[in-house]
């Protein structure tokens, strides 16, 4: 057996992340600690418990442990729990805690097979405060959108491989000591100390691979960890490397033009009045997404203690996503005929809804497309994130500890470049679609050849952003304390501290390119007649009939077309609506008064923050407008740099306080307010114009931060080893949420503009952010227990209600959630298998339509094999169940139905060796 002994640094951080630093290593169960613990009075500082840990069982045992000596309301996942879940990165380990949900996207780009983003108790991720050794990290996103479009103040958990973790202490209540930001709670990543490692050297690592079977590719999965310390356990060097390769293939339908409406005095109508005001699907596609996707980086954390009462840590960590990816969505383009000619007798219209139809191919005449093509490649696409953080622990006398830490951090999302085709689709052989409700696939069909020959580019385009290199970067000072009190009284503690950060998120440059009039873009003989073609099962797991065995040109060819034919030259092309910046100056200061007495415990506390803040945008202007400083030369209008101040503060006061009714039953309560500025697109993200419908999405730089009154109840049974039984109760009160208002406003219509030769200017139903008030309130059950020696079950449940004052449903918000796992373990083979299910929740808004995301449910399981003390072999299965993630549209006329993806399942297999 080995025996853990877990730590808490007596650093002020560490303090206020409540074991969150706690580790089990392999250590004797005399060793002494480091660091005594600093949650109590100086007389009564002694070491945590000394636990067994091996295996599942161990850490679960762990994680409960956190969270029972916690000060507050907390959940955690301990290293050997992501080992065994299976979780491929943070997130994915997370999903399987209460009150804890994921998404796998964080703009409109859909469901993929790995979670990207975290978020609590039924909230936008946005309000789930990231952190990494209690710091802030810069993050970034591969996907364009959610670059520039959809810019938001959640981390990317893609760039954070579980590899990398000792354990993760998620906070659903608030302490005056945490940093602000996140209003429904926070994350804590904790890495790997040098110093913890009872072994001078230590050497471990995996090697492995991963099946995508949908992708049909079998990838490499690498990491390896190098631990060294000296025999005086005061300098200790931690090295550690990822890289890890994965195939991916998504298959979809979207409703990519949302839903047209024929007009009422539309040309079919005088033959066919009830088709008069009726929706259509319009751009109904088959989507075939496929992507490399190469993570790579690493650890480096140095410790030294020159002296008894002086510890320092320098830590740095990297990690980067290259991401390049192609997207095909091959559309029946309703618009250019549902007004015109009408369908075969026997169509349907179910309430306001054409839901079946069938239009005949159309000879003679002149000839329309009924289909367009987008083809669109993303080489160079990628994501990173990097920081490096300097502390100090430092003992000053025997009742009074500082820590300090300085650092800087570093996030990228790039988009170099998009190589990218419209084209239309003739002869027309005809058309036609059936709908069969939200969660199935719509059958559609769209005749003719669809060969290189028959594509129009002169019904095409040439479009896609260039250059694209989002920074979101942060530089922080924090100082810490804490004066601890005489032994006998109930003020056992008192921490204190300031912190001052320097916050940029900006997009200095983006070029959208065009077609070069000047080359032969229109003539379709100046174009390939190779390519590739849709795999032979593109669609089997979503059901339904429509087009397959798809014709495409390929990477390098759309590369070689776009090179041809583009026009991405400055300033012409430089797209303006797209660059932003958002500049904050955070500083805060903190007390918080900790209370010890006869089987309770708590604290009271009070921070203070404020934020000056400068939010850069442009202005779109008419062109010739004469207006002062007015920026001349792009083909998408003139425009105006234009700056906004906003400056605000606020006072948050938190308390928390715990009972032991016995020695296994604890009861909770913590009441707080806590704060959460806007996301970066809310106050100057993109304006995005849709020139079809007429509609779009913009900024709003005088927004409020949303402050939230919480409110938190739990009691936990602890009624066996391993066991527990708990239940709480939440509720937020949200001021100034952040939701989506629609406005009218006239801008350039650009394609209007081309066909007439003249600028033309039209009105567009704008979505902008606004602030409201809303309220959520729910509960979360818990059960974990073992059975017998070598079997465990848990479950937990969330429940979760809220909506703005206005009667609109709150981002992110699933009504239920749950999980349910099983493991087995014995000394040699252990397996683990978990369903995870989420409700339906709101992701945003679609051309002013409320978008949501559909119930879905994933199944995982694990196994593995103990070879000996030193070596292990695992495999694990993610979406074994291949889930389909559907979503669709709330909009006046009911609900729609807008995309649905399928991603396979993924199988990875890895040889873990240590020393």
């Amino acid at each position: 057996m080995k025996l853990r002994k877990s730590m808490l640094s007596a650093s002020i951080v560490a303090a206020l992340m409540v074991s969150a630093t706690a580790t089990a290593q392999d250590a004797p169960a005399d060793a002494p600690s480091d660091n005594p613990q600093a949650a109590g009075t100086r007389d009564d500082a002694t070491d945590l418990d000394t636990i067994i840990v091996t295996g599942i069982r161990g850490s679960l045992e762990k994680s409960l442990d956190t969270k029972r000596d916690a000060a507050t309301h907390v959940e955690a996942v301990s290293a050997e729990d992501i080992g065994k879940l299976p979780a491929k990165n943070v997130a994915d380990a997370l999903q399987q805690l209460p009150g804890v949900n994921i998404s796998s996207s964080s703009a409109s780009e859909g469901g993929f097979d790995e979670a990207d983003r975290v978020s609590l108790r039924g909230t936008n991720p946005s309000l789930t405060q990231t952190l990494v050794n209690g710091h802030s990290i810069g993050t970034g996103d591969w996907f364009v959108l959610s670059q520039v479009a959809n810019v938001g103040r959640s981390v990317s958990y893609s760039l954070l491989p579980a590899e990398i973790v000792d354990q993760v202490v998620v906070h659903k209540s608030s302490e005056a000591k945490l940093v602000e930001g996140g209003s429904a709670g926070s994350v804590d990543i904790i890495t790997r100390k040098p110093l913890q490692y009872p072994d001078q050297l230590t050497i471990s690592g995996s090697v492995g691979a991963v099946h995508s079977d949908l992708a049909g590719e079998t990838d490499p999965q690498v990491s390896a960890l190098f631990n060294w310390k000296n025999d005086a356990n005061n300098l200790g060097v931690l090295l550690q490397a990822f890289y890890q390769e994965r195939s991916l293939r998504r298959d979809g339908q979207e409703v990519v033009g949302g839903y047209g409406q024929i007009a009422y005095d539309a040309p079919v109508t005088a033959t066919n009045p009830d088709l008069a005001g009726v929706l259509y699907p319009n751009l109904l596609g088959a989507v075939l997404f496929e992507q490399k996707r190469e993570r790579r980086g690493g650890v480096l954390d140095v410790q030294f203690k020159p002296t008894d009462n002086l510890t320092l840590d320098l830590n740095g960590f990297y990690s980067k996503l290259e991401a390049d990816n192609y997207n095909r969505n091959y559309m029946m383009w309703t618009s250019q005929f549902a007004g015109i000619r009408a369908p075969e007798p026997g169509y349907v219209v179910d309430g306001n809804l054409l839901t079946h139809a069938v239009y005949p191919a159309v000879t003679g005449g002149t000839e329309v497309p009924y289909g367009v093509y987008d083809m669109i490649s993303r080489p160079g696409a990628s994501s990173e994130s990097k920081y490096l953080a300097l502390e100090a622990d430092w003992q000053a006398t025997d009742n009074l500890d500082f820590h300090f830490q300085a650092g800087t951090t570093k996030g990228n999302g790039r988009s170099e470049t998009q190589d990218v085709l419209e084209t239309g689709i003739a002869p027309n052989g005809g058309a036609s679609w059936s709908m069969h409700g939200i969660d199935e696939a719509i059958d559609w069909s769209l005749g003719g050849n669809n060969t290189p020959s028959t594509h129009r580019p002169d019904f095409g385009w040439i479009f896609g952003g260039q250059g694209i290199d989002v920074l979101d970067k942060e530089d922080w000072f924090a100082a810490d304390g804490t004066l601890f009190t005489m032994s006998d009284s109930v003020l056992s503690s008192l921490d204190f501290g300031v912190r001052y950060a320097e916050h940029e998120r900006s997009n200095d440059y983006e070029i959208a390119q065009g077609p070069n009039w000047a080359s032969p873009w229109q003539d379709i003989t100046a174009y390939p007649t190779t390519g590739g073609h849709y795999p032979g099962d593109f669609g089997n797991g979503l059901g339904g009939n429509f087009p397959g065995g798809i014709w495409y040109y390929t990477p390098d060819q759309l590369a070689q077309i776009n090179a041809d034919f583009a026009n991405r030259n400055y300033p012409e092309r430089f797209y303006f609506s797209d660059v932003y910046g958002v500049f904050e100056k955070n500083s805060a200061a903190y007390v918080q008064a900790n209370f010890t007495g006869d089987n309770w415990s708590g604290n009271l506390g009070l921070r203070y923050v404020k934020t000056d803040s400068d939010i850069e945008y442009t202005q779109a202007l008419p062109i010739g407008s004469g207006i002062p400083g007015a920026i001349t030369g792009s083909a998408f209008g003139d425009y105006l740099k234009v700056t906004n101040s906003k400056d605000y503060d606020e006072l948050l006061p938190s308390a928390n306080v715990k009972f032991d009714l016995s020695s296994d039953l604890l009861l909770r309560f913590a009441a707080s307010k806590t704060m959460t500025r806007p996301d970066y697109s809310a106050l100057a993200g993109s304006l995005t114009l849709d020139d079809l419908t007429h509609t779009g999405s913009g900024g709003n730089p005088d927004l409020d931060p949303l402050v939230s009154t919480n409110f938190d109840a739990s009691l936990e049974w602890y009624f066996a080893p391993r066991a527990l039984l708990s239940f709480s109760v939440f509720q937020m009160d949200l001021k100034d949420y952040i939701s989506f208002g629609n406005q009218t406003i006239q801008y350039k219509d650009q394609q209007a503009s081309q066909d007439a030769g003249t600028d033309v200017y039209s009105d567009y139903l704008v979505s902008v952010p606004v602030n409201t008030d809303g309220k959520l309130k729910g509960y979360e059950i818990g059960y974990q227990q073992p059975i017998g020696e070598w079997f465990g079950v848990a479950a937990n449940y969330t429940f979760a209600d809220g909506e703005t004052d206005d009667g609109k449903p709150l981002n992110g918000a699933s009504r239920n959630t749950y999980n349910l796992s099983a493991y087995f373990e014995n000394e040699r083979f252990n397996a683990r298998v978990a369903y995870t299910f989420r409700e339906a929740f709101y992701a945003g808004v679609s051309r002013t339509d409320s978008f949501y995301q559909d119930d879905f449910g994933t199944v995982s399981a694990s196994l593995g094999w103990k070879i000996n003390d030193a070596m292990s072999l695992s495999l694990d299965g993610l979406n074994l169940n291949n889930p389909t993630y559907s979503y669709y549209t709330d909009s006046a006329v009911g609900v729609l139905p807008y995309a649905m993806y399928s991603n396979g399942r993924q199988y990875y297999l890895n040889f873990r060796f240590s020393y």
